[in-house]
C-alpha cells in the first residue's frame, strides 16, 4: 500500500480532532474525526459551527451516542472494528454515524495493509455518503494499485478509480467534517494529503495505461499538493514516467530524490536505486560514490536501539 508514512498524518489528525471534541460536564457530544464530524444528542441542540465542510453529524438518542462511543473503541483491531461497525449499523440503520465507524474500520485495515478489506469498508462508507473524500480516495487507490493487466474487468476498474479520485478532488474542500476549534492548518494539511493521494491515483492509472505524459502531469500535481512531505513512490513513478518519454536528465533528478528518501535494502529503495543507476548511465552522470567505511576502531560499535 502506498503512503504508509503519510497515512499517519491522517490518523494523527483524526486523533487531534477526536480529542478536541470529547464531552465535558455540560456537553455530551460523541467524538469527532475527519469524515465523521461532531455529533450531539437532540437535547443538547446543534453543535458549534465548523470551520469548514459539512454540518456536524448528530446522534438522535443517548443510546445511539453511547453505542457509537463503545464501537469506536475497537479501532486497534480491524476485524473487531468492522464487527462493531456492522453491529452498530444493524442496531441504528438510520444513524448518521454509521459512515464514521466504517471509516475508522477502513483506516484500521489500511494500517494492517489489508487492501481488500480496506476497499470493502470504503465502499460501505460511500454507500452511506457518496461524497466522503477519504473513502473515495481509499477505494480509488486500491483499484489503481491492485488492477492487473490480465483482469477481464481491467478497463472498468480503471474507469471507476479515475471517477472516484476525480470526485474526491471535487468534494475535498466541501465534505470534510471537522469540529469547531480545529486549527485551520490541520484541516488544510489533511485536505492536501487527500488531494495528493487523489492525483497519485490518477497518475498511477495513466501510467498503467501507458499514457506517460498524462501520468507525469498527475504525479507532479501529487507532489505539489503536499510539497513538505514528498512521497518517494510518487517521485519514483514520476521518474519512470519521464524515463518513458526519454526525458532522462529530469527523470534522474526525481530518481535521486526517491533514493534519498528510501532505505537502501527496502523494496522501494532497491527499485529507486536501480532506476537512478540506469538513468545515470544513460546521461553519462557518475553514480554517487558509496559511503566510506568507518575506521577500524568503529567497525564493531556497541549495538544501539533505533
Amino acid at each position: 500500500m502506498k503512503r504508509t508514512t503519510l497515512a499517519v498524518l491522517t490518523l494523527a489528525l483524526s486523533t487531534t480532532l477526536w480529542a478536541q471534541s470529547q464531552p465535558n460536564s455540560t456537553q455530551n457530544q460523541p467524538s469527532a474525526q475527519p469524515g465523521a464530524g461532531q455529533s450531539a444528542t437532540p437535547q443538547q441542540g446543534t453543535a458549534p459551527t465548523q470551520p469548514s465542510g459539512k454540518r456536524p453529524l448528530q446522534a438522535k438518542t443517548q443510546a445511539e451516542f453511547e453505542a457509537y462511543n463503545t464501537a469506536k473503541n475497537s479501532s486497534n483491531d480491524p476485524a473487531a472494528m468492522e464487527k462493531a461497525a456492522d453491529d452498530f449499523a444493524a442496531k441504528f440503520p438510520d444513524s448518521e454515524l454509521r459512515a464514521s465507524l466504517f471509516q475508522i474500520a477502513m483506516r484500521s485495515y489500511q494500517q494492517a495493509n489489508n487492501a481488500d478489506k480496506m476497499m470493502e469498508m470504503g465502499r460501505k462508507v460511500l454507500k452511506i455518503d457518496a461524497d466522503e473524500p477519504e473513502a473515495l480516495v481509499g477505494v480509488a487507490q486500491v483499484l489503481a494499485e491492485r488492477t492487473r493487466e490480465t483482469d477481464l474487468d481491467k478497463d472498468q476498474r480503471y474507469d471507476e478509480s479515475i471517477k472516484l479520485a476525480q470526485h474526491a478532488l471535487q468534494t475535498v474542500d466541501t465534505d470534510i467534517n471537522a469540529p469547531a476549534g480545529t486549527p485551520q492548518e490541520k484541516i488544510d494539511a489533511y485536505k492536501n494529503f487527500l488531494k495528493s493521494n487523489a492525483y497519485y491515483v490518477l497518475g498511477t492509472v495513466q501510467f498503467n495505461k501507458e499514457k506517460y505524459a498524462d501520468a507525469e502531469g498527475d504525479f507532479r500535481k501529487s507532489i505539489d499538493a503536499l510539497p513538505s512531505q514528498p512521497d518517494p513512490l510518487v517521485l519514483l513513478r514520476l521518474a519512470l514516467s519521464l524515463d518513458k518519454q526519454d526525458k532522462y536528465p529530469e527523470a534522474l533528478k526525481f530518481a535521486d530524490q526517491a533514493v534519498q528518501l528510501t532505505q537502501e535494502n527496502s523494496q522501494l529503495g532497491t527499485l529507486a536505486r536501480n532506476e537512478r543507476n540506469r538513468l545515470a548511465q544513460l546521461t553519462g552522470t557518475p553514480s554517487p560514490a558509496p559511503a566510506p567505511k568507518p575506521p577500524s576502531s568503529a567497525q564493531n560499535p556497541t549495538p544501539q536501539r533505533n
